[in-house]
């Protein structure tokens, strides 16, 4: 087999565990019959990202160039490529392949497909290490690219590619979209203020649970949500018990469940996407007793994902962003882990990301 023609590339990549990222010049493939190659504008800055420079889930390999909530503009495409042209935007999300074989794929729920390359940080079938969105440019095939509509802001736009569809996903899958449910968002940041978004947008009542008050006003004036709930007033939670069809749990800290599952309604569903690095304890008793359930989701396959930002750009839902240069990344990976950032930061790559010498 012939040298595998390639690209030159730079962005930003982290080299140890350490997580702290500096300028890295790599290559990418050259665009194939079936891949569509385009110039990053922007990239979200996700929580995923800090665990994986770091290696808190202990398999990250480096260098590793993060980033998987990327939209740009389409440069080129491959001589058989029939979906995408030059100048379109689009995006890229958590995956860049899967195998198309497997039942889970065939039902196009390539995200949980055993063989699902990352975006950032996994394998390619090349042996390559694949590098994500802290980057000039992509190159990926056409089946895994997300057009993004038209009337969207892209720099916005980003971060539903991986929050988006995260939150999107399960209030789809669990039943969670409908005018008369009543879901819950436990935590209100990157993902949980765009599901308040989504929820609100399908029509359901919505209540914040936050730890604290100070994010009532912002939660129901801002936001739209209905209700606010504190966690830890048990008040509020007494008055909230058994009202919530299902909940969205996107806190990534330890946190008791205990709580939340007597907010929920016999059959009620508490769904996690949020991923603390420990275990949590889980009682069993309140699920007997009202048959409810404790169920997982991450992100979300091609298709839905494209069903999620037409949806949004029908509604006209973006993620609340704090759009920063990409000297400023490390800073921003520092105030991320304090939650210090309203709710997503969001690279401006085409215009600040510099190559090296």
């Amino acid at each position: 087999m012939g040298k595998v023609l390639e690209r030159e590339a730079f962005g930003l990549a982290a080299r140890d565990d350490s997580g702290v990222l500096s300028p890295f010049r790599f290559s990418r493939r050259e665009t194939g019959e079936k891949d569509v190659r385009f110039k990053v504008l922007f990239c979200g800055i996700c929580h995923t990202d800090v665990c994986m420079a770091k290696n808190e889930w202990g398999f990250t390999t480096y260098p590793l160039v993060p980033g998987h909530e990327i939209v740009g503009v389409v440069t080129d495409v491959g001589a058989k490529v029939i979906k995408f042209k030059a100048g379109d935007k689009v995006g890229v999300g958590y995956m860049l392949s899967s195998c198309r074989s497997c039942d889970i794929c065939t039902d196009d729920q390539e995200n949980f497909c055993p063989k699902m390359i990352i975006t950032s940080g996994g394998k390619y079938y090349d042996d390559t290490m694949t590098h994500g969105g802290y980057s000039d440019h992509m190159v990926c095939e056409e089946d895994y690219i997300i057009r993004i509509p038209e009337n969207l802001p892209l720099d916005a736009a980003a971060p539903l590619l991986c929050a988006g569809v995260t939150v999107y996903s399960p209030m789809k899958y669990h039943g969670l979209d409908k005018p008369g449910i009543h879901i819950g968002v436990v935590g209100l940041g990157g993902l949980g203020h765009v599901a308040v978004k989504f929820a609100k947008a399908m029509g359901t009542k919505v209540t914040v649970i936050s730890t604290s008050d100070s994010k009532r006003d912002e939660a129901i004036n801002r936001l739209g949500a209905d209700l606010f709930l504190v966690s830890r007033d048990p008040e509020e939670m007494k008055d909230a018990m058994g009202t919530m069809d299902g909940i969205i749990d996107t806190v990534s800290a330890t946190h008791p469940l205990l709580p939340l599952l007597g907010l929920l309604k016999h059959k009620g569903k508490l769904i996690m996407v949020g991923a603390p690095d420990k275990p949590l304890e889980l009682p069993v008793l309140p699920l007997i007793l009202g048959k409810k359930m404790v169920v997982g989701s991450m992100t979300g396959g091609i298709k839905e994902s494209q069903e999620m930002v037409d949806f949004a750009g029908k509604h006209n839902i973006t993620a609340d962003i704090e759009l920063i240069s990409a000297d400023y990344v490390n800073i921003a990976m520092e105030r991320l882990e304090k939650g210090d950032v309203r709710y997503r930061f969001v690279i401006n790559v085409a215009n600040t990301l510099k190559p090296t010498p």
